[in-house]
């Protein structure tokens, strides 16, 4: 059964007039975390939809940016989206229920994180909102600021990422440090680790670029510390 027919599934044990929040105190197990995190990311993508004030985009076109939807899933994705926007749960009970689901700073809340600021920047802008609402987002998880400039930094355009901004480190780090922060953040970044920790395949293409720009900042901070 694919993905989003075991999502479909779960909505359809829902009783008639419960939210969609209600389906997420039901995947608490293990085996159930990549129903969980696809729900979240959806779930708070609707409500982000409305963040810059724009709720016309077409929502599977959204979800691409993160998920691989096929034609024939098409429309269950889009019912997610639909009970999520109708939902009149706001957005922090929507991000502290789905951070309760996970142990605190387990690294699939930033891949959530992450997964969100990619459906922000779907139609190609980054509004104030936006910023605001992930950044609000990110507080509910218990995600620190460097964590959160390190995401934004990687996903939106245009910011000119300082390396030790992407490796989640102060200016005056040593060499020793950014060593072991990098080795960290690649081990926690590599795909067979995302699905470890119950990101759906359709979701862990946003590891390559991830791994990219933390090789990248590597390499320039090993650059800075020979010159």
């Amino acid at each position: 059964m694919s993905l989003w027919l075991r999502i479909t599934a779960v909505i359809e044990a829902l009783r008639a007039g419960e939210p969609l929040s209600v389906a997420l105190d039901h995947l608490r197990a293990a085996p159930e975390r990549s129903i969980a995190f696809t729900i979240g990311v959806i779930a708070l993508g609707a409500k982000l939809a409305k963040a810059d004030g724009v709720v016309t985009r077409d929502e599977v076109a959204m979800f691409r940016s993160v998920f691989t939807i096929s034609a024939a899933d098409e429309k269950h994705a889009a019912r997610i989206f639909n009970l999520a926007r109708q939902d009149v749960a706001g957005f922090d009970a929507y991000a502290r229920k789905i951070a309760g689901l996970f142990p605190a700073g387990d690294p699939v809340l930033r891949d959530l994180l992450e997964g969100l600021f990619h459906i922000a920047m779907a139609d190609g802008t980054f509004h104030p909102n936006e910023e605001a609402f992930l950044r609000a987002v990110s507080q509910e998880f218990g995600l620190n600021e460097r964590c959160f400039t390190s995401i934004m930094a990687r996903v939106v355009p245009g910011l000119d990422p300082d390396p030790y901004d992407l490796l989640e480190l102060p200016q005056d780090a040593s060499l020793d440090e950014a060593r072991a922060a990098y080795r960290r953040l690649a081990r926690e970044s590599h795909p067979d680790a995302l699905r470890a920790r119950g990101v759906p395949d359709e979701a862990v293409k946003m590891a390559e670029d991830r791994l990219k720009a933390l090789n990248n900042a590597w390499s320039e901070v090993q650059e800075r510390a020979a010159a």
